[in-house]
């Protein structure tokens, strides 16, 4: 007989603007993955910080501890969104200090230690949200949007580009799925960040067309060459694409 797998529990609390996720089980191979998932997850839903509580988590490999490391490197530049563990135990708060974890994820003995030390640390941002519809319609309503809310955020230098990357974003979504694209925008006044999300799972990838070379260069090269970072991560639903420009970016 083969071993079973090991059992995992993942509870998820909201308090204000945090989330926080209350782990316990056993941190192993076989539920590794599921882990980063679930904290990949409340990330993309871009609380103010998501907060783990592993005091009851058992991890008989202290190289497991990585998770949340792997984790925070994925939503690193977008939606960068702090992860921070919070431990009950001093001895197991000094093993995951060893593991070299707290140079990406730091660790408090509360919860209330962990919200004070976020609320110090990250920089508010302004939100805008909208639904659009699954026709060609989104395109011009989504340029739109981005024009007021850039407009209103005093971010007039960088309306052009970002026009730009929604374009291409909104038109990928139209032509690769059946999804109604949701766009949303935010700045934390410094940088704008653009994301769309859609229904699909399958992955975003450039398409580059392999006999016509330069002549035709795929929309998301465009806004790699336009942006200062992009990337694509999965959700639950389907997939979130998203770009961060900063003063840097103008056109």
């Amino acid at each position: 007989m083969g071993r079973p797998a090991s059992s995992l529990v993942v509870s998820e609390d909201i308090s204000g603007t945090v989330y926080l996720l209350t782990v316990g089980g056993v941190l192993d191979g076989s539920t590794y993955l599921r882990l980063r998932d679930a904290v990949i997850k409340a990330a993309l839903d871009e609380p103010q910080a998501v907060l783990i509580d592993v005091t009851a988590l058992d991890v008989p490999v202290s190289s497991a501890w990585s998770v949340f490391s792997s984790a925070r490197w994925h939503v690193s530049t977008w939606p960068d969104v702090p992860i921070v563990l919070v431990c009950g135990h001093a001895g197991r708060r000094r093993t995951i200090e060893r593991t070299g974890v707290t140079r990406y994820v730091p660790v408090h003995a509360m919860v209330d230690d962990a919200v004070a030390a976020v609320a110090d640390g990250r920089r508010a941002r302004a939100r805008a949200r909208t639904d659009l519809p699954a026709s060609l319609a989104s395109l011009r309503r989504a340029r739109e949007f981005v024009t007021e809310w850039l407009a209103q955020w005093s971010h007039e230098d960088l309306i052009a580009v970002a026009t730009v990357v929604v374009n291409v974003f909104i038109e990928n979504v139209l032509q690769h799925t059946a999804s109604a694209p949701v766009l949303i925008l935010e700045s934390d006044g410094m940088a704008v960040f653009i994301s769309v999300q859609d229904d699909s799972s399958t992955p975003v990838t450039r398409h580059e067309d392999p006999y016509r070379g330069g002549e035709r260069v795929s929309g998301l090269a465009i806004v790699a060459s336009v942006c200062r970072a992009w990337g694509s991560l999965p959700t639950p639903s389907g997939k979130t694409v998203w770009a961060v420009l900063g003063p840097e970016n103008r056109l």
